[in-house]
Order: structure tokens, then C-alpha cells, then sequence
């Protein structure tokens, strides 16, 4: 799943070790996410998108497209 993880953190002007501070997580959590190596829980999306108060969908981009069965 494609994010915009960093271009968000990048914006605040902190680094990745301050924004796993601030989640609690740890510094690699983050760079996995922001390398697509990672998807993250739920509740971490969800504290994601909190701190930089904007939606998940428009911190988590999801491609996916349902199959057409018509």
C-alpha cells in the first residue's frame, strides 16, 4: 500500500526518529512504512492520521479495485 507518510513528517519537520517518538514506535517502524516494506496496524494508521490531522485515505493511498462481476 502506497502512503504519504513522508512527504506529511517532511512537512512538520521532524525527522523519523521524533515522529516514532511521538507514535511510540520505534525508528525502523517508520522507515518501513515510508519504504512500502510495512503496512501498519490499524491503530496505528488511525494514531497516524490523528497527529497530522488529516483522514487515513488521504495518508494511506489503497489501489485496490473490486472485480467487476456484471
Amino acid at each position: 500500500m502506497k502512503n504519504r507518510l513522508r512527504e506529511f513528517r517532511e512537512g512538520k519537520g521532524w525527522s523519523q526518529g521524533e515522529l516514532a517518538r511521538r507514535l511510540g514506535v520505534s525508528r525502523q517502524t517508520i522507515n518501513a512504512v515510508e519504504t512500502d516494506k510495512y503496512d501498519p496496524s490499524l491503530p496505528l494508521a488511525l494514531r497516524m492520521s490523528k497527529l497530522f490531522g488529516v483522514n487515513v485515505p488521504e495518508l494511506f493511498i489503497d489501489e485496490w479495485e473490486p472485480e467487476n462481476d456484471d
